[in-house]
């Protein structure tokens, strides 16, 4: 049962290292958007497998917590991405920092 728990903690760390590659290497916000949703998933099931390794519920307890975190700032990350698009035709993060007034 070890042994597939720190597959579990494996795994969660390579999606966490490629979450966090992508929010720092990109520039589509859309892609930065969506590595800080993959480095969130990869923290949830870290919380999982240690829930069922120490025999606990309060690790899915917490992972409810997350991902209701999770739906509320894609709602509003999204709307925000939507009106910058909006206004600048354009979602490139380089371009959002020339911004003025």
């Amino acid at each position: 049962m070890i042994v597939q728990n720190e597959a579990y903690v494996m795994l969660s760390l390579v999606l966490f290292v490629l979450g966090t590659m992508g929010v720092l290497l990109r520039r589509n916000a859309i892609i930065v958007f969506m590595s800080v949703e993959l480095m969130l998933n990869s923290a949830n099931l870290a919380l999982v497998a240690f829930s069922r390794q120490w025999g606990t519920e309060s690790g899915h307890l917490f992972v409810f917590f997350v991902i209701t975190v999770a739906a509320a700032e894609v709602a509003v990350g999204l709307a925000l991405i939507v009106a910058i698009f909006r206004t600048r035709k354009s979602i490139n993060i380089d371009e959002l920092h020339q911004m003025e007034g």
